[in-house]
């Protein structure tokens, strides 16, 4: 089956707007873009606005603003904080309120520019395994190192010996607040900074709208990154993403949701990490009994059975995990 094809019996081919029909095609590229944006929140210009169902082709700078472009670089030296992860946007549907929601389905994701096209890197007192500024630890920082790779559909060159495969996804993504603005690097209600993998091709993700016309945010696009994203830093990479934006009106919820062919998910970001779990397993619980027919308790009970647990970043100002089920089970 192709990623398309289960599309047509997605939430969103069914609730929204546009039923899941593709709209006209938008462009955004770099120098449509023009200054990024290192917050999510309510007070920029849209640099796009579309009708439900449209198309936008959205070029990506990659987290590190393009600035580490040789292994001699030092981020210490290159990287600006906070003016990190930049991001493109925000793109305006028309008619989203404040109760809605835009389902954005992911068509694509596809490396651009100049090979080695991906870095990696090691930032002093940023990581999974080392004293950062919240943790705060008397041992000496790691010394810094930066690693550029080979990126194409065929995999990712680690070494001669090493080949990952090409998994690419969107690091992060988002909807404005309401009232505040949070910073491009940290995941929250809003979504945000998630670094969760399964924010790939052929999903779908519901984001609740907080302020007129939901102001998606969009950046930070990865080639591959394993559970957590351990060292702080995936695969970074520019990107070429295809994005398709519908609404969905009068349905709200807390927390980001996402949907393929064979699960459903709800994404909860927290310190410490066990409440990022508990928030994304609570929103599917609920899930769940509002939509699938199922007592809340029983569906608790079902979670314990069958519930997945995604970890997506344990590095970021808050920690993000995803909770799943089967869609096989949502149909007894």
């Amino acid at each position: 089956m192709k990623a398309e094809d289960w599309l047509q019996s997605s939430i969103m081919s069914k609730r929204a707007v546009a039923k899941g029909a593709a709209g006209k095609t938008h462009s955004l590229t770099i120098e449509q873009q023009g200054k990024f944006h290192y917050v999510c929140g309510p007070y920029a210009k849209p640099t796009l606005s579309i009708d439900p169902g449209g198309i936008v082709v959205v070029e990506t700078e990659d987290a590190f603003g393009g600035v580490l472009t040789s292994e001699s670089d030092s981020p210490t030296a290159k990287l600006n904080f906070p003016y990190l992860n930049p991001q493109c946007g925000p793109i305006a549907v028309k008619g989203a309120k404040k109760g809605d929601c835009l389902a954005v389905y992911i068509h694509d994701v596809e490396t651009r520019g100049e090979q080695p096209a991906g870095t990696t890197c090691i930032i002093p007192e940023f990581g999974g395994l080392v004293g950062t500024s919240s943790t705060a630890l008397l041992n000496p920082p790691l010394p810094e190192r930066v690693k550029k790779l080979h990126v194409d559909r065929n995999g990712v060159r680690w070494s001669d010996k090493i080949t990952l495969p090409y998994e690419p996804f969107i690091g992060t993504i988002g909807v404005s607040p309401e009232i505040e603005a949070i910073s491009s690097l940290q995941p929250d209600y809003h979504g945000g900074n998630m670094d969760l993998p399964d924010v790939a091709p052929g999903a779908v993700l519901y984001l609740p709208v907080h302020t007129e016309g939901g102001l998606l945010y969009v950046g930070d696009c990865h080639a591959t990154q394993g559970d957590g994203e351990l060292s702080g830093v995936a695969l970074e990479q520019r990107a070429t993403v295809t994005l398709q934006i519908d609404l969905i009106k009068n349905w709200s919820f807390a927390w980001p949701r996402l949907e393929t062919r064979d699960f459903i998910m709800t994404i909860g970001s927290a310190r410490p990490l066990e409440d990022a779990a508990r928030i994304a397993y609570r929103e599917l619980t609920r899930w769940m009994s509002a939509d699938y027919g199922f007592d809340e308790i029983d569906a608790y009970m079902l979670l314990s059975q069958a519930g997945r647990m995604r970890l997506g970043n344990m590095v970021d100002p808050k920690y993000t995990m995803g909770a799943s089920i089967l869609k096989n089970y949502l149909k007894a």
